[in-house]
């Protein structure tokens, strides 16, 4: 007779969990790993120099937090007004916060 297939995943669970912590102490075990590293995108490299977050930087600059997150995985390139101001960023990241900055103020 087979068990309820509630219990074998429970059983399945706790096997990966126990796989889990030899893996994490050092011990050989049959797991799979993947590592997983962030794209070097101009986008990214703006993002960061300016100290923002994804969502920061999207409405920084203009556009939608999903077109950041597409631009820094690679999926989705930026058009070129977008590709100019981030190098621009890139170049001079003080340079478009002052002048952002008179735009949000003169509105």
């Amino acid at each position: 007779m087979t068990r309820p297939k509630a219990s074998r995943l429970a059983d399945d669970i706790r096997a990966s969990l126990r796989e889990a912590i030899d893996y994490a102490a050092g011990k050989r075990t049959g797991a799979v790993t993947h590592k997983v590293s962030p794209r070097a995108t101009a986008a990214r490299e703006a993002r960061m120099q300016l100290g923002l977050s994804q969502q920061e930087f999207a409405v920084f600059i203009g556009t939608g937090i999903g077109t950041v997150r597409k631009w820094e995985l690679g999926t989705r390139q930026p058009s070129g007004p977008a590709r100019t101001l981030i190098e621009i960023i890139k170049t001079d990241p003080k340079a478009v916060r002052r002048a952002l900055a008179k735009r949000s103020s003169a509105a």
